[in-house]
């Protein structure tokens, strides 16, 4: 039987070659207007998606497919139910499908929203002594969250553009603790982002607070860098962090027209407790609901 995600990837396999025959030939992004600043990212408020911006009255749809590979993750049997509070590695494999929205409200103001569903196992460590299964199945609804964003000043010769944001992880998951988050989690971040004639620089960081756990610390974390190679193509490159889980992260942007741009990416674990490899792959539509 194949997996409900086997069946979307598929999907996706087929929208992106046919929106991409269709409009490959008929359309290619133009050159960016206005100061050289924006050259590499172009106007608008920064989104969660690395290198994406979205400007006042745009509409922007973003289906994915994402697939994790982790052979050391950490977990404890006490998550599970099986008693045990400490930590063991097993190998866990996800494949996620996921469909992002963001629309830009104001010059100034921009909302998110992001849904996924997934398939994950995880087969546990010899070693653990608990009665915890050998392996772990679940699927389903994933991580259901929101974001607000808010530009508090827009770049200018000599001077960043500042934003902030706050996010809010629903739990839509109580009982599947491998593939969703139990109890709601909060983060509120800030961040600011530069222009210059070798590529545009985004640094950011973030507080969270779980409300399953009552704490607060310190959450994500990042150095972004992102380049305009051609007209059509542009290159990213980050490092991004929550507490001690590094990624590297490297993204490739074909933009076929100004309404449409295909997104190939890879995240690489630094640190242990990161995934191993996360590849993902997806097509971002902009649709102009309101004139600017």
């Amino acid at each position: 039987m194949r997996r409900p995600t086997s069946r979307i990837a598929a999907y996706f396999v087929v929208l992106l070659a046919t929106v991409t025959a269709g409009l490959a030939g008929t359309s290619s992004a133009q050159e960016l207007d206005g100061p050289g600043h924006l050259r590499d990212r172009g106007p608008g408020i920064p989104t969660s998606m690395f290198g994406t911006y979205v400007q006042r009255g745009d509409l922007l749809i973003y289906p994915f497919f994402e697939f994790y590979l982790n052979d050391d993750m950490e977990y404890s049997p006490a998550e599970f139910g099986h008693g045990l509070d400490e930590d063991f590695r097993g190998k866990f494999r996800g494949y996620e499908g996921l469909i992002f929205l963001a629309y830009g409200v104001t010059d100034r103001l921009a909302i998110e929203l992001e849904a996924a569903v997934i398939d994950a196992t995880l087969e546990t460590a010899a070693s653990d002594p608990s009665g915890t299964p050998d392996r772990i199945e679940e699927s389903g609804l994933g991580d259901v969250e929101g974001q607000v964003r808010w530009r508090w000043t827009e770049e200018r010769e000599g001077r960043p553009e500042v934003f902030s944001y706050f996010e809010a992880v629903a739990p839509v998951q109580r009982e599947k603790l491998l593939i969703g988050t139990p109890d709601w989690e909060f983060k509120l971040g800030t961040g600011l982002v530069r222009g210059f004639s070798w590529g545009t620089v985004t640094l950011r960081m973030a507080g969270e607070y779980s409300v399953e756990e009552s704490k607060l610390e310190l959450g994500e974390y990042a150095v972004e860098y992102l380049k305009r190679l051609t007209p059509a193509w542009r290159g990213y490159v980050g490092i991004e962090g929550s507490q001690d889980e590094i990624e590297l992260i490297t993204e490739v942007q074909w933009h076929i027209t100004d309404f449409l741009f295909v997104k190939f990416n890879n995240a690489f674990g630094v640190t242990s407790k990161a995934n191993d490899w996360a590849p993902e792959a997806g097509l971002m539509l902009r649709f102009p609901i309101q004139k600017r």
